[in-house]
Order: structure tokens, then C-alpha cells, then sequence
């Protein structure tokens, strides 16, 4: 009713759809309905069976359509007169503005979608807070259409979550930080990314390469790749900037234990503050046994992604907890990164069942194991070992390619590097970072287009990026229109 009302005092045309009867109103609802009728700046028609919808049929060609159906306290399936207007509306050509949740949401609902039918959306307004399905669930038609949160005064102690979730752009403010003017670069940590392969049978040099460039681009003060010497010069050829150690190899072109001899392990992670582990690495019994000396005989916060996991599951480390708690002892970070078929194998279920229930599967296994697992996908989770899981909003299909997770990988680890006194925000951080930069990218290009390294460029308006807006509002998913406005200016510049 109010919502009407504003509307209509802006000059804009205005219909409202009661559905049921005015007497049937209790309360605050009852007297927004007399004030509106009062106003008589609206168009009011009762819509008091499913029948009646056929003679309003005209309504659906309107320019917006609202959904103010289904209120607090909702239970579904959809039924009755509200199920009927899912169809009636279903034929209408119009966007729909959600307010609060597109009628026939659970508000609790942690999967992507319920079993019973909803309203379509096109933008989504809620109050407050978010709640679990604004987190989870695909609201909108499009992923990249806005899901936005509004502030109605509420105290922040007020909001408190039940479930243990909250939101993982909310850790962004760390980006913002301006550094110190005295500052250098050893104030920004030295990333050390171990990976790479390169053999007579091919290689994977662009894996470590892709973490180096993305650990540069989010800040860390040094990086050095790890690569087998096969591979330096290829790898070295990417950024000036990126130091490098060549590894000895096996005929596979996968790096050997004999590295870690002697002096070696010590020469090898002298300075570093943060390890990088995994990408490219390749799955060999050699490569574990220099993987399992490497993290074993180091004390740094540690990434390891891709093949790291795949032997971490190959050597059924995973299922000995013993062995990830001893890596995490004395308050060590230890971040792994899996997707969903290197989670499956991890915690040796099925993909299914890691899909079935991706939050009780991240929060179980960050849980038992004292790591913090960042279980990629659409709306990664963020599982810190003290059972807290943040959720991520940003990111879209189009990063669906090879080469976005070692990027996401040597995000971490650079921000890990720099926020040595908040790791669980800078991992938070990092994941929202790297998904909005490839938003910011696909916007430019086309989601079957986009490559991995697209989203490098868009680093830069990505730490610069404020999700919520000066008034207050905050964007959950898509991009504010001034920054859309901005795009545009640029593009018309050029």
C-alpha cells in the first residue's frame, strides 16, 4: 500500500491488486489500506477469487510489475488465490520488483532453489538484512540482476544469525584501507607459489603462472613462482615484476622431493610469509611425497588448491585428521580450495552429495579438519574452522573456464600476505574480489567468451568497487546503476 502511494506521488500511473477482501485487513495493513483509498491516487481493484483474475488481463501489460503477495510468516507451498497470480502473472512480458522475497520463497532456504513453485523476479528488495535465501537461493531470473538490501534503522545487534552464515562481501571493507604513506614492500608479505609441470608429454605452466599474476594484482608486496627449470623461462615471460626458482624434475616434468634436501626447504621458503600450493602440479607419487615434506616442515598460512587437493585425496590424508590438524596447530591458516569434484573426493563422498547440502558439507569439514575451506561454485562458501560460513554473491557462469581457480588461489594468498592480523576477512575478501572482478569483466565481454585472464584488468575497479551505496542500500548481487553510468561514460569517451 505505501509502496503505491510513493509511486504514485512521483506522477507515475499506479494499479493495485487486492487480493482477497479489505475487510479481512487487520492491523497496520488495514490502515494503510484506508489511507490509500483516502488518497485515491491509485487505481484500487479487489481480487476476490482466482476467477476475477481473468478481467484483469490489461494490468499485464504494465511497465512493472510488483510482488507484494506473500508476507512474513509464509509457509509453502503457494496456494489457493496466490498460486493462481503465479500463473497470472507468468504470462506477462513485464520485470517484477520482489519486495522482501519472490512469493513462494522459504526465507530459511539454503539451496538454490525450493521444490515448489515461485514468482519469478527480475530485482529483489529486502530490509535490513538478508536473509539465508537472499544468500543462497537464485532469486532472479538472471544472475546478474539486483538483489539489494535496504536499511530501515534497525540496530546492528538486532541481527544475529541463527545458522551461523553471514554474508562474505561484508569482509570488502578491508579493501578500502588505505596503506600507510611510510609503507614498503615487505609490509605486504611475500607469496610463494609452488606448481607447475613441464615434460616432454606437455606441462602445466600456465596454472602457477595465472597465481603469481593474481597474488601481484591483489597487492602482495613480492611474489616468487616455484616451477620446474623447464618451465622458468616460460613462466618468468609473463610479468618482470614476478620472481622465480627453478625445481628440479622427474621425466614426468613433476617437481621431486629432492628439492627439499639439506638446505633446501629452508633456501626455498626463506622470507615467505605466505605458501601457494598445488596449481598445475601434477598428481604423481613423487609430487605428494615433496607436497607432504613441504607443508609439514613449514609454519606459514598456507592455499592449496587443484593438485595439491587431488593428492592431499590420493593419499587419504584428508581422512586423517590428525594430519590437516597437525598442519593448522598453533593457530596456523590453512585454506583449501575445492571445487565440487575435489570435495567430493576429499571428504570421499559423492558429487551429488556435496550438492545435496554444500553448507552442512563445508561447515563438517572445516569443523573436524581446523581448516578453512572455500567450497567454489555459484554462491562459494567460506567454512572457517570455528564453524562460521560466509557465503559469496559475486562471480557468474562465465568463469566456468580453466584458469579461474588458480587465479582465485593467488587472490588469497595475496591478501592473506597483507592482513596477517584478520586472515578470516582477507580469505572473505579475496573470493568476493576475484567473483566481482569477473562480474566487471563479463559485462565487457560475453560469458562464452570470457577467459580467465580476463578478469585481471578488472582487479583495479574491483577493489574500488563499494557495494553499498551512499544511501545506505546494498547491492547483494549486480552492479549499481552508477557504475554502469560510469562504464558508459568511459566507452562514449573513447
Amino acid at each position: 500500500m505505501m509502496t503505491a502511494q510513493w509511486l504514485a506521488a512521483t506522477g507515475i500511473a499506479v494499479t493495485v491488486l487486492l487480493l482477497g477482501s479489505p475487510e479481512a485487513l487487520k492491523g497496520d495493513a488495514a490502515a494503510a489500506f484506508q489511507e490509500l483509498q483516502a488518497a485515491g491516487c491509485c487505481r484500487i481493484a479487489v481480487v476476490g477469487s482466482e476467477t476475477d483474475l481473468a478481467q484483469h488481463t490489461g494490468e499485464l501489460d504494465a511497465d512493472l510489475l510488483i510482488d507484494a503477495v506473500l508476507g512474513t510468516g509464509f509457509k509453502p507451498p503457494l496456494r489457493g488465490i496466490a498460486l493462481a497470480v503465479l500463473q497470472w502473472i507468468q504470462k506477462s512480458r513485464a520485470p517484477v520488483l520482489a519486495i522482501d522475497l519472490p512469493s513462494g520463497w522459504p526465507a530459511d532456504e539454503v539451496r538454490s532453489r525450493p521444490d515448489t513453485p515461485v514468482f519469478p523476479a527480475d530485482a529483489v528488495v529486502t530490509f535490513t538484512a538478508p536473509k539465508p535465501a537472499h544468500l543462497f537461493g537464485e532469486l532472479t531470473r538472471l544472475w546478474g540482476q539486483p538483489i539489494i538490501v535496504a536499511p530501515i534503522g534497525s540496530p546492528e545487534e538486532a541481527i544475529v544469525s541463527e545458522l551461523g552464515i553471514h554474508w562474505g562481501g561484508s569482509a570488502q571493507a578491508l579493501l578500502h584501507q588505505p596503506r600507510k604513506p611510510e609503507a614498503n614492500k615487505g609490509n605486504f608479505g611475500h607469496v610463494l607459489v609452488v606448481g607447475g609441470s613441464f615434460g616432454l608429454a606437455g606441462g602445466k605452466s600456465g596454472a602457477p603462472t595465472m597465481t603469481s599474476l593474481a597474488a601481484m594484482r591483489a597487492g602482495a608486496g613480492l611474489v616468487t613462482a616455484a616451477v620446474p627449470a623447464a618451465a622458468l623461462s616460460v613462466v618468468a615471460s609473463f610479468a618482470p615484476e614476478l620472481m622465480t626458482v627453478p625445481l628440479k624434475a622427474n621425466e614426468s616434468g613433476e617437481i621431486v622431493s629432492e628439492n627439499l634436501e639439506g638446505e633446501g626447504l629452508t633456501s626455498l621458503t626463506r622470507g615467505i610469509t605466505v605458501l601457494a600450493l598445488g596449481p598445475g602440479m601434477g598428481q604423481g607419487p613423487g609430487i605428494r611425497s615433496f607436497q607432504t615434506r613441504l607443508l609439514v616442515g613449514t609454519k606459514m598460512p598456507c592455499v592449496i588448491d587443484a593438485d595439491g587437493l587431488n593428492n592431499l585425496a590420493a593419499a587419504d590424508l584428508s581422512s586423517n585428521s590428525a594430519f590437516l590438524a597437525e598442519l593448522a596447530k598453533d593457530g596456523r591458516t590453512v585454506v583449501l580450495t575445492p571445487h565440487p569434484g575435489e570435495m567430493a573426493r576429499l571428504a570421499g563422498i559423492s558429487i551429488s552429495k556435496v550438492q545435496a547440502d554444500r553448507l552442512t558439507v563445508a561447515r563438517d569439514f572445516a569443523l573436524k579438519h581446523r581448516v578453512t575451506l572455500v567450497l567454489k561454485g555459484a554462491r562459494t562458501l567460506i567454512a572457517h574452522p570455528d564453524g562460521r560460513v560466509a557465503v559469496n554473491t559475486t562471480g557468474n557462469p562465465g568463469m566456468a573456464k580453466g584458469g579461474s581457480g588458480d587465479l582465485l588461489t593467488g587472490v588469497i594468498a595475496g591478501l592473506l600476505a597483507q592482513f596477517k592480523e584478520d586472515h578470516a576477512r582477507a580469505i572473505e575478501a579475496a573470493v568476493f574480489l576475484h567473483g566481482l572482478a569477473g562480474d566487471l569483466a563479463v559485462r565487457e565481454m560475453d560469458e562464452h567468451t570470457l577467459l580467465a585472464t580476463d578478469t585481471l584488468s578488472k582487479f583495479s575497479r574491483a577493489f574500488r568497487f563499494h557495494s553499498q551505496t551512499d544511501s545506505g542500500y546494498v547491492w547483494l548481487q549486480g552492479i549499481p546503476a552508477e557504475v554502469q553510468a560510469a562504464k558508459r561514460s568511459r566507452e562514449a569517451a573513447e
